[in-house]
Formats: structure tokens, C-alpha cells, sequence
């Protein structure tokens, strides 16, 4: 009889240890064969960076697979160049952003009220023609605010499985609340959350719905998160997302003064003929989104170069400096050319960027 149950109890021992190793392996073959097994490492690690960077990761913060993925999309502020004072034409929604978002949001002890009606809104939309600084400006105030920034790609939250998509969105609140104050930033937000109708699909539908409950979810007065949208399509926009969003401003077209106020900033460094026309410049340039303006002034920066480029002297320097660093052009410049380089004039601009011969190169030659 002890024979026996000697026998039961090592039979059941060893078909236990032999589930447990099966387990075991399949999890491992199972892991192994994960398409994205490769994609959340990466994730992992590029997460743990940023958090480190910013100094999160010494408060010992706990996120799961789908939180270090989302993780991945923090900005970091010493990542971004733009500051308030690089903006120019845009004063007016930068004060109201500094007074009725980033003070709210990062200082909620100033905003303490037993109405609740003082605080940072829920969300805020950046609506106007393309080119007109809605991106900038949520790079300024990614740069200013000290809050923790998502830039959310939608591309991020999509996944071919289903219900991923829907952790995916609940772990972005969730990564939002772990590390907050944070901002999430939605570019073309109109391509995500746009007018829901009976054709979606549905994991698209059920994703929205996800983000827009969440959303909703907000309402703790401990919760300082903020959805900041940028679109040049609002009427695209549901119409639960807009009442979502209380926070609008228009990012229009900039008139005379803010167009002299924006070359100002982008020509500040750059060397000027003393006949150069500020205001004649300005007048030209009725309708012209920041973003052309930018690309116009480059342009135009480009002409006394390509003069220089063209010339006898230039093509000359440009061989010798090629010679003495093989496969290194970026010797060529403050070294080789800069002197050559005149000063900016208002011809310059509105040029045609074409590969024409110069009228009269000995000019360019007397330069130097």
C-alpha cells in the first residue's frame, strides 16, 4: 500500500514539474515568435532614457508594456530649439496660453478656488491655414511649460490586433497621470478624431470612444493633464471632441505688423545691406503664412552664396578645401567662404531658385 501511494504521489510530482516546464517552454517559444517582442524592447529602452533624462526614473515609476510604448513619445525640453521669443506675430494667444494654461496647469496652488471655476481647461485647440505657427507654438510651450510632453503620433496607438488599440489609449491617460503635469499633443488631430459616422470602422469607433471616455475621466481636481490639438480642418473635428476642447484659439494668416515683426526675428543674424527695406519687404509679402516666410527668407539667403559658389574664386576654394579633407564639404563656410559672402538685399528675394549662369561674374570675383 505505501508502495502504491509512493508511486501516486511521485507520478503526480513528476507530471506537475512536467507542466510547469511546459508551461515554461511555450511561453518561451510563444514569446520568442512575437512579431513585436523586438518593438517593445526598443520601446523599453528608449522610454527609460527619456524618464531618465528627465529625472523620472528615480521615483521608481512602475509602467507596464503598453506605458513604456507610449513613454516613447516624450520630448524632451532640451530637445527642442523654439522658445515664446522666437515667435513672432503671436502675442496674444502666447499671453493667453502663459495665463489660462501653463500657470493653471503647473501652479495649481495659485488657482485654488471652492467654485472650481479657476483651473487649466481640459483641452485646447490650435486651428488655422497651414504654415501659420500651430506646431511652434505647441513646440514653445512643450519648451516653456515644464509640464511632461507627448507628442502622440496616431500611428502609435494603431495596432493589428484586437483591443490593443484601446490599451494603447488607456495606457497614454495612464502615462499622462503617472508623470503629470503633462500635455498630450495631438498634430492633425482632425485625421484621428474626426466626425464619427455609421461607416467607421469598428476598432476605429471603439477607439475614440475609448479616448473620448478617458478624456471625460479627467474631472479630478488632483488630474493636471491637458489635450493640446492643432488642425487647419476644425470642421472636420467631432463635435464631442470640440465641447471637449473649450480652448480655441485661431491661428490666422499674420497681418503687415506681425509679417515685419516675424522677418525681424528670422533676419536678426543675418547681415543686411544698408539699403536693405524692412517695410518694402513686408508689403510684398501680403498673405504669406510664417512658414513661407521662412522658406522666402532661406531663399533669399541663398543667393549671395550661390553667387560666391559660381564664381572663378569660389569654385576654386571649394576644389582646394575638398583636396586637403576628403569627403568633408562642411569645412567649406566660415572658413574657406564667409568673407566672400555679401550683405543681404531686398533684390534677393522673390528670385527663381534655378541653376542659371551669373550675368557678370567678374562682379562677384571683385568680392574678394
Amino acid at each position: 500500500m505505501k508502495e502504491v501511494t509512493r508511486k501516486m504521489v511521485t507520478d503526480v510530482a513528476v507530471f506537475a514539474v512536467s507542466q510547469i516546464a511546459f508551461y515554461y517552454a511555450f511561453k518561451y517559444v510563444m514569446t520568442s515568435l512575437d512579431p513585436n517582442r523586438q518593438k517593445q524592447q526598443d520601446a523599453k529602452k528608449v522610454s527609460d532614457s527619456k524618464l531618465g533624462k528627465l529625472g523620472l526614473r528615480s521615483k521608481q515609476i512602475k509602467l507596464n508594456e503598453h506605458e513604456e510604448q507610449i513613454a516613447s513619445e516624450l520630448i524632451l525640453p532640451e530637445d527642442i530649439p523654439v522658445t515664446f521669443e522666437l515667435i513672432g506675430g503671436l502675442e496674444g494667444i502666447i499671453s493667453s496660453l502663459q495665463e489660462s494654461v501653463i500657470a493653471p496647469l503647473c501652479y495649481p496652488q495659485l488657482f485654488n478656488s471652492a467654485s472650481g471655476l479657476l483651473g487649466a481647461p481640459k483641452g485646447v485647440l490650435l486651428y488655422g491655414p497651414p504654415g501659420t505657427g500651430k506646431t511652434m507654438l505647441a513646440k514653445a510651450l512643450a519648451k516653456e511649460s515644464g509640464a511632461t510632453f507627448i507628442n502622440m503620433h496616431v500611428s502609435t496607438l494603431t495596432n493589428k490586433w484586437f483591443g490593443e488599440s484601446n490599451k494603447l489609449v488607456a495606457a497614454l491617460f495612464g502615462l499622462a497621470r503617472k508623470l503629470q503635469p503633462s500635455i498630450i499633443f495631438i498634430d492633425e488631430i482632425d485625421s484621428f478624431l474626426r466626425e464619427r459616422a455609421s461607416g467607421d470602422h469598428e476598432v476605429t469607433a471603439m477607439m475614440k470612444a475609448e479616448f473620448m471616455t478617458l478624456w471625460d475621466g479627467l474631472t479630478s481636481s488632483t488630474d493636471r493633464i491637458l489635450v493640446l490639438g492643432a488642425t487647419n480642418r476644425p470642421n472636420d473635428i467631432d463635435a464631442a471632441i470640440l465641447r471637449r476642447m473649450p480652448k480655441r484659439y485661431a491661428v490666422r494668416l499674420p497681418e503687415s505688423a506681425q509679417r515685419k515683426k516675424i522677418l525681424a526675428i528670422m533676419l536678426s543674424n543675418v547681415p543686411c545691406h544698408p539699403s536693405f527695406d524692412l517695410e518694402q519687404l513686408v508689403r510684398k509679402t501680403d498673405g504669406y503664412s510664417g512658414s513661407d516666410l521662412r522658406e522666402l527668407c532661406r531663399a533669399a539667403a541663398m543667393v549671395p552664396v550661390r553667387e560666391v559658389l559660381r564664381s572663378r574664386t569660389g569654385r576654386e576654394r571649394v576644389a582646394r578645401a575638398r583636396k586637403s579633407a576628403p569627403g568633408t564639404v562642411d569645412t567649406i563656410g566660415e572658413t574657406e567662404l564667409s568673407m566672400s559672402i555679401r550683405p543681404l538685399k531686398n533684390s534677393d528675394f522673390f528670385q527663381s531658385d534655378t541653376a542659371t549662369p551669373l550675368h557678370d561674374a567678374t562682379e562677384v570675383d571683385a568680392l574678394d
